[in-house]
């Protein structure tokens, strides 16, 4: 091959890349590889402030109609991890919540938008409060483009039951992963 079939083909390559980059993507000035004081429980023995992350997402595949968020600990010793937010039915002309909007009291989610039950027996965000000496937790936040408008859900819906609809629904989901450790 000739250096302008090799340039050529790394161009191609690159350009590839580039439009994969565009796909659909989450992200959050507060949340890094490990969470912070703020994203931990107040309470089960854990001192953290309890702020769910500001969250802003992009590029969004063609037919979205609306958008679900999850924190989910894989690594909780249940057997079935642990669900720290559950929200949904987030229009599809809304593409960020600001911190703290998992504090339902607050009232920053978009009206409409559902904060439905988490591993804690409560709405809204839940924060992170692993096991002492158990090692690190995994955080998986995940934020689903669907392709409904509404799950037809309630606050009183099971995580479980929240993740079977939205296994339906989805056409893309995009997801930051953080680690936290007591």
């Amino acid at each position: 091959m000739s250096r302008n079939h090799h340039l050529r083909f790394w161009g191609i390559l690159c350009l590839a890349a580039t439009l994969e980059a565009g796909g659909f993507v989450l992200t959050s000035p507060d949340i890094s590889g490990q969470l912070t004081n703020d994203q931990v429980f107040a309470g089960f023995g854990c001192e953290g402030n309890n702020i769910s992350p500001e969250l802003s997402w992009a590029n969004a595949p063609a037919g979205t109609k609306s958008f679900a968020i999850t924190v989910y600990d894989p690594d909780a010793p249940t057997g079935s991890g642990w669900w720290h937010w559950v929200v949904f039915d987030i229009p599809a002309d809304v593409h960020m919540l600001p911190r703290n909007a998992g504090n339902v009291e607050s009232h920053l989610a978009p009206e409409g938008v559902i904060q439905s039950m988490t591993s804690f027996g409560q709405t809204g965000f839940g924060g992170a409060c692993p096991p002492v000496e158990d090692g690190p937790h995994a955080y998986i936040i995940t934020v689903y483009a669907l392709s409904v408008d509404h799950l037809g859900l309630d606050a009183q819906a099971p995580p479980e039951m929240v993740g079977f609809y939205l296994h339906t629904a989805t056409l893309a989901k995009a997801s930051l992963i953080a680690y936290y450790d007591r």
